[in-house]
């Protein structure tokens, strides 16, 4: 067992179905928000349930040192022995019971000590004022709070997410987004998140776990993941990278925040947060042009010196995906094959990035 495994999750499984194996040997950090990233069927449910015990295939799955399933030595540890929390799709809250019930149903099944008090999961949910409701008055995104509010009452000491937002529109999305960074930032409990959605992604994980046809493709940091070129995820109308950035200041006269990082600082539309704060953004690669000097008299006021560390294709032969560094900050310019021609662009080259929007994550 690796240093990692001793400490995080060790996940080594295979599911044979018609049509489908999932096939996957991973380490994963035991803090944090880990995503588990692709288009439907590429197997992030079943690997999830795998990790839970609810999908018994082959292999062996270790929390924190601790033996879940050792497949090679009969052993298998039940769900219901398994520390954890789980939350699915939909809430499938008790019909019959108010949300207090269904909230205090979910600590009786532990008992002893919890790691997380009733009082504060629900402060962290903001539910407070639906204890007394029964779960057919919910909406949808008041009905996932409180299934997530249920998983935190057992007490797990990992958490399970399985698109928790999957089922729910727009609005409702932007309503719960929030409440899943305070678990994020508040909780040391750490989270298996599946998703399809870049945004929920570049929002929530610290981590990320790329996979397609029941196969990892690439595991790694957030920021470093998103920001190679050869990974699929980089070709997609929704490449880009994060950046975790501090507000610098608040320039009045303009309503404009300054966010510095790393690399320089981008102005971004008026924020509420004191300076000091920290942020994360997210910048695509549709929204930066590349220049080889520094451009005058433009509309455009991000812009950053970065060299060029790598040249890709992109989806289609018209454009390129260029990988720039700034100071350490990883970017992503997609551009024409032509600019890239004509600007004479090689990696090693001192250039401008001109970042026409930058995305706020919360």
């Amino acid at each position: 067992m690796n240093a990692l495994s001793a400490d995080g999750i060790r996940a080594r499984c295979r599911v044979d179905w018609p049509g489908f194996t999932l096939d996957v040997d991973l380490d994963l950090p035991g803090r944090g928000v880990t995503a588990l990233f692709g288009h439907s069927g590429s197997g992030k449910t079943t690997l999830l349930r795998c990790i839970a015990g609810l999908e018994r295939g082959v292999g062996e799955v270790l929390f924190k040192g601790t033996v879940w399933q050792d497949s090679a030595h009969g052993a298998f540890l039940p769900t219901h022995k398994r520390p954890l929390g789980y939350v699915f799709q939909e809430a499938s809250l008790f019909p019959h019971l108010s949300v207090r019930r269904n909230l205090e149903f979910g600590r009786k099944r532990v008992g002893g000590q919890h790691r997380v008090s009733l009082d504060h999961a629900v402060e962290l949910l903001g539910i407070g004022h639906l204890l007394e409701r029964m779960p057919g008055g919910l909406s949808g995104g008041e009905r996932q709070r409180v299934g997530i509010a249920r998983a935190l009452a057992t007490s797990p000491e990992l958490l399970l997410m399985d698109e928790p937002l999957a089922a729910l529109d727009l609005k409702r999305k932007a309503e719960i987004l929030p409440y899943l960074e305070r678990l994020h930032d508040e909780l040391d409990i750490p989270v298996l998140y599946v998703s399809h959605s870049p945004d929920e992604v570049a929002r929530l994980a610290d981590h990320v776990v790329l996979m397609e046809e029941g196969r990892v493709v690439a595991s790694g940091g957030l920021g470093e993941t998103l920001a190679r070129l050869d990974l699929p995820l980089a070709f997609a109308e929704d490449a880009g990278v994060v950046i975790e950035a501090t507000v610098g200041e608040h320039d009045a006269r303009y309503h404009l925040t300054r966010l510095d990082f790393a690399g320089g600082s981008v102005f971004v539309a008026r924020r509420p947060e004191a300076p000091g704060s920290r942020l994360r953004c997210r910048v695509h690669a549709r929204d930066v042009s590349l220049a080889r000097e520094r451009v005058e008299g433009t509309s455009i006021t991000n812009l950053l010196p970065a060299t060029v560390t790598e040249i890709a294709d992109a989806d289609t032969p018209a454009h390129v995906l260029v990988r720039l560094e700034a100071e350490g900050t990883a970017l992503i310019a997609r551009i024409t094959r032509r600019s890239l021609d004509q600007l004479q662009i090689e990696t090693g080259l001192r250039m401008w990035a001109q970042i026409k929007a930058v995305a706020l994550l919360g």
